[in-house]
């Protein structure tokens, strides 16, 4: 359990998120809001507890790696760069903007502290095996954090990627997956099931945890005992969210996994954030 004031930091960087990604779409004219919303808490607990980074060195080779399988949810990673220091707010405020730093998916060398590029679903676990298997071939101390969405899990390179990861004793590889059962089609179970979800990693031969994507206590104490464990099996973590989470309107409806709000909707999701 965290202490007061640790979890209170954790929350404000939770609610920026929101606001941030809320902003940027609503200046932009579109955006996708409901897993940008379902993976905030996870994206703030990891770069303002979980994971080791610098802003001030952003290719410092012992840091942690992280990425974002599920590349479309790229604001809240810019979100949470901003408020680490990596870039200044200015860009945040001009995301969308011609020649702009900041765009829809995250881009290798537009962006300070991207690890790689991400847009084209499937491609983060296993570039992120990569980078854990030269952790473990150069003897670095370093994890690798995946995060993918559930509709992702229906490519193919995933359970690929699941299949060789255990085969290298890759217990460095924290993958988490963004389990809001809502892909842009509707409900992944409706689409090509995923169940029994839990089992499928477990038969590959995964460490899993489940866990409530937006308790924060629960997130942290799941990634510290996933990072703890140095047992030679890689970690997936479940976290079971609500797509668009935080705004009334938006929960859980399959037409906010990308969209444009009007004036109205943007001072009731604005509201509503801020008091989450």
């Amino acid at each position: 359990m965290l202490e007061a004031a640790e979890y209170q930091k954790l929350k404000d960087h939770t609610k920026q998120i929101r606001k941030d990604c809320t902003n940027m779409f609503y200046k932009w004219g579109h955006g996708h809001f409901g897993g940008c919303f379902s993976c905030a808490e996870i994206m703030a607990v990891l770069y303002f507890h979980a994971m080791k980074v610098d802003p001030e060195n952003p290719s410092w080779e012992e840091r942690d790696r992280f990425l974002l399988g599920k590349g479309h949810a790229a604001a809240a990673l810019f979100s949470a760069l901003c408020q680490k220091g990596f870039f200044p707010r200015e860009q945040i405020e001009e995301y969308g903007d011609l020649g702009a730093h900041l765009n829809t998916h995250p881009s290798l060398g537009r962006v300070r502290g991207l690890d790689a590029s991400s847009g084209s679903l499937g491609h983060g676990l296993p570039i992120g095996l990569g980078m854990a298997y030269a952790a473990k071939m150069e003897n670095k101390s370093y994890n690798t954090y995946v995060l993918l969405g559930d509709g992702e899990c229906h490519e193919g390179m995933i359970w690929e990627g699941a299949m060789a990861a255990p085969q290298f004793k890759l217990d460095n590889l924290i993958t988490i997956v963004d389990r809001n059962r809502l892909c842009i089609a509707g409900n992944t179970e409706d689409w090509m099931p995923l169940e029994p979800f839990a089992e499928k990693w477990k038969a590959f031969n995964w460490t899993v945890f489940e866990v409530d994507g937006h308790d924060i206590n629960a997130l942290v104490d799941t990634l510290d005992t996933a990072v703890s464990q140095k047992d030679g099996t890689p970690k997936v973590i479940i976290a079971n969210t609500v797509k668009g989470k935080g705004v009334s309107y938006m929960e859980g409806d399959p037409a906010w996994h990308a969209g444009h709000m009007n004036q109205e909707q943007y001072d009731k999701a604005m509201r509503e954030i801020e008091e989450m």
